[in-house]
Parts: C-alpha cells; structure tokens; sequence
C-alpha cells in the first residue's frame, strides 16, 4: 500500500516537473526594448514589458526592436539654397519607433520582415528629400549659422511622414556644409577682417590705454619724488638752520666767556705797576681797535661776498630751486648774525679795555703829577750851585746832540768857491767853532762867567779838604 502512494507521489512530481517545463518552453518575455508581435489562432497582439504563453502550431511570434537608430543623412548629389548655390550637407538623425501600441503595430506592418539595412535606407530617403527641400528654401548664412534652426525644421517636417511609418524623430544635426565654390569660406572673410579690425583696435586702445597709465603712473612717479626732493631740502634747510642758531649760541656764550676773561685780565692788570703798563696797554689798545677794525672789514667782505653770491645763485639757480634760495639765506641771515654778534663781543670788549685804558692812563696821570710835584719842590731846593752842577753835566750830552747829524751821513762831498781851506779840514773847523760857542751858551743859560765859576769850583775844591762836599739836593757827601 505503501509503495503504491510512494509510485504515485513520483508519478505526479514528475508530471508535473514535466508540465513546468512545457510551459517554460512556450512562455516567451519582452523586455523594455523590444515589442513581441504574436499573431495566430487568437489574433495579432503585442507583448511589450511582459510576457506571454505561445501555442505551438496555433500562435507565432516575431520581435520588433524599440532602440534608437542612428545613421547618417548624406545625400551624393548637392543641395541648392535659395541662393542657387550648390552645397554638400552632412547630418546624424536619430530615430526610434514610437512606444505606443498603435505606432508600434504600423511599424511592425512595414519594416516587420525588412532587415536593419533596407529599413534605414527607406527611412534615409524620406529624410534626405526633406533636407533638400528645407535646403531650398534657405540661405548658405542660414545653414551655416543656425544649424538648429535646420534641424528643428527637419524634425517638424519629417513628423507626419514619420508618424506614418510609426516612427519619431528624436534629433536632426547638421555635421558639416561644403561647397566647391568656396563660398563658406569666403562669406567668413569679413566676419574674419571685422575680428581681426576689432582685435586690432582693441589691441591698439589697450596699448594706448597702457601707455597713459604708464604716463599717469610716471607722473605720480615724479610728482612724488619732486615732493620728496622737496621735503629732503627742506629738512637739510631746517636742519643746517638749526646747527646756524646752535652756532649762533656757542658764538654768543664763547664772547662772553672772552669778555668776562677779558675783564677778569683788565681787572688784573690794574695790579700792575703803571709804569710798566703804560706801553702796553698802548700796545693792547692799538691791537684791540686794529682787530676791531680788521673784523669790521671782514663783516663787510662777508656781507658783499653773501650779497655777490646770492646774486650769482639767482642768476644761475633761480629755475632749479626756489628753496635752495631760502636756504642760503637763512645761512647767510646766521652769518650776518655771527658777525654781528663777534662784532658786538668786540666792541664790547674794546669798550671794557678802553676803560681799563682810560683808568690806567688816569693813574699815569696822577703819577706824573705826583712826581711832577717831588722834581718842582726838589728844584725850590736847589741852589745855584745845583744849576751850574746840572748844566756842566749836560753838557756833554749838547756836544752830543751837536755832533749826531754827522753820524747819518754815509757820504759828504765839499766844493768850495772862495779859495779858502777844503775838504774835512773845513767841517772839522766848523765844528771846532760850533764847539767854542758853548760856553758863551752856558753863560748865557747860567748868567755867570766860565772864569767865575772855575773860581768858585776851585776854592769848593780846597774847602773839601776839611769837610764834605754838598750835592745839589743839600746832601753832605764825606770824602
């Protein structure tokens, strides 16, 4: 019994594995690029994105492909424009049958039993006779410049035709436009003249441009470097005026250091012996109005020096710098100034020395009346006998003074005129006569007789013997 369940158990698996592989026999798929055409016993039906069980003997099927085609659109004979000009066009179309079930069943009655070749070359005629009529009716500016509008008018005018067959036009592009005349490329020429017009212009503006921003920039350049050679002079101008009144300071205070050593000095040498100054100070009075006068010439030379030089920088500087102008004379205000001030320091201390001068001269003065004063009470004292003493002794000095000419002369020639004696006898005896007239000058000065007063020195003279001799002054003078 058992077997007998098992028997049937295989018996019906296998029966029905049998049947599973029947129906996987006869059960045909379209995938989503394809149309199935099943036609038969129950009539013609599409299959598209499923499935379907076909019957042996009574139902058969055919496959229609749903995928884009692409072929090229190139017709051998040239296409007229409207212009009459002959032109080769070269263009890809891009085709596919229409997905709908009444597209796909009119395309499955014409090209159903046609291979791939005879379907694209029925289609390539209907497309290639639209092209030339489209062609006709436009410009070679037209085709070469707006290849969309080209395709968009094949697309529009191929549809009716198209939907007729069951087929659509996805794309339509123009790949190439030739002609045997060259005129593609000569109607590119003044497009190609215009460019290279407008490239040159532009290049010429953008030169010119650059050169006026070089200019500008060379401008600001100089401007900015005449400023800056301007602020530089005008800081060396403030700069040398500084170290001017610096100098002007040290100027200042080293006259009147000088002055007070000046008047420190004046005030010692008023400790000095005024006799022995006297000449000196003559001598420092003289140096100092020499000096003052030597450094008033100087001020004046360096004034006309100034103004000749700041006449020379007019007539030779006056284009380039107005500051340098400034500039010199704010060195020649702090020259002017120094030597003004030097001169001040000078005369200052003329003035101190002068009154040192005039205080010593004063002493001097005093001095000389003070001895004035001893020489005349000393001469009230004096006796005649002083006079006398005091003449016989200078008289050596009157012979003295006779005889100096002489000494001067480096050469005497003598011509005599009257026969008598020549030569230096006659000089020597002038001056033997010149001589003998002295005591009759000492007579005269003393007012007593040469014979008379060797009297009286010759009795003086035995009277000495006893007792000492008097000196004019009244002085008793022990032999």
């Amino acid at each position: 019994m058992f077997s007998e369940v098992v028997v049937i158990a295989v018996i019906a698996v296998l029966a029905l594995l049998a049947l599973m592989s029947t129906m996987a026999t006869l059960f045909r798929k379209a995938g989503p690029h394809e149309a199935l055409i099943v036609y038969g016993l129950r009539g013609t039906r599409i299959v598209k994105g499923r499935g379907t069980v076909i019957f042996p003997m009574i139902e058969s099927f055919r496959q229609l492909s749903l995928q884009l085609m692409s072929f090229d659109v190139a017709p051998q004979q040239d296409l007229y424009t409207k212009q009459g000009v002959a032109v080769t066009v070269e263009a890809v179309a891009q085709i596919k049958v229409k997905s709908d079930p009444e597209s796909i069943q009119t395309a499955a009655e014409q090209f159903l039993t046609k291979t791939d070749a005879a379907r694209e070359g029925l289609i390539r005629l209907v497309m290639e006779g639209h092209l030339r009529g489209i062609i006709g009716q436009l410009s070679v500016e037209q085709i070469v410049k707006e290849p969309e509008m080209v395709g968009d008018r094949m697309r529009a005018t191929c549809a009716d035709d198209m939907s007729k067959m069951g087929l659509e036009v996805v794309s339509f592009t123009i790949k190439e436009v030739r002609d045997k005349n060259e005129y593609i490329t000569n109607m590119g020429r003044p497009d190609i003249a215009r460019i290279k017009r407008d490239a040159d212009v532009a290049a010429a503006e953008a030169e010119r441009d650059t050169a006026i921003r070089r200019a500008e920039a060379m401008r600001a350049a100089a401007v900015a470097k005449a400023q800056a050679d301007q602020e530089r002079v005008l800081a060396e101008a403030l700069s040398l005026a500084a170290q001017a009144e610096a100098q002007r300071d040290l100027e200042i205070k080293r006259a009147q250091y000088v002055e007070t050593i000046k008047r420190q000095q004046a005030q010692a040498d008023k400790a000095y012996d005024i006799q022995g100054n006297i000449m000196q100070q003559q001598v420092v009075a003289e140096a100092v109005k020499v000096r003052q006068i030597e450094k008033e010439q100087e001020v004046k030379v360096q004034e006309a020096e100034i103004l000749r030089h700041e006449k020379e920088l007019i007539a030779t500087v006056l284009k380039n710098a107005e500051i340098e102008r400034q500039r010199i004379e704010m060195l020649a205000e702090a020259a002017r100034r120094k030597m003004m001030i030097e001169a001040e320091g000078a005369s200052a201390a003329t003035r101190l020395q002068g009154e040192a001068d005039a205080d010593i001269i004063l002493r001097k003065g005093e001095a000389e009346a003070k001895a004035m004063n001893v020489k005349a009470e000393a001469y009230q004292e004096w006796n005649q006998a002083a006079v006398v003493d005091k003449l016989i002794t200078g008289l050596p000095e009157i012979v003295k003074a006779l005889a100096a000419p002489l000494a001067n002369v480096d050469k005497i020639t003598v011509v005599s005129t009257d026969g008598a004696a020549a030569g230096m006898n006659k000089i020597t005896g002038d001056m033997t006569k010149m001589a003998a007239q002295i005591p009759a000058l000492f007579e005269t000065l003393s007012g007593m007789q040469m014979s008379e007063l060797l009297g009286r020195i010759r009795r003086i003279g035995d009277q000495s013997n006893g007792q000492g001799a008097q000196t004019p002054t009244g002085q008793t003078i022990n032999s």
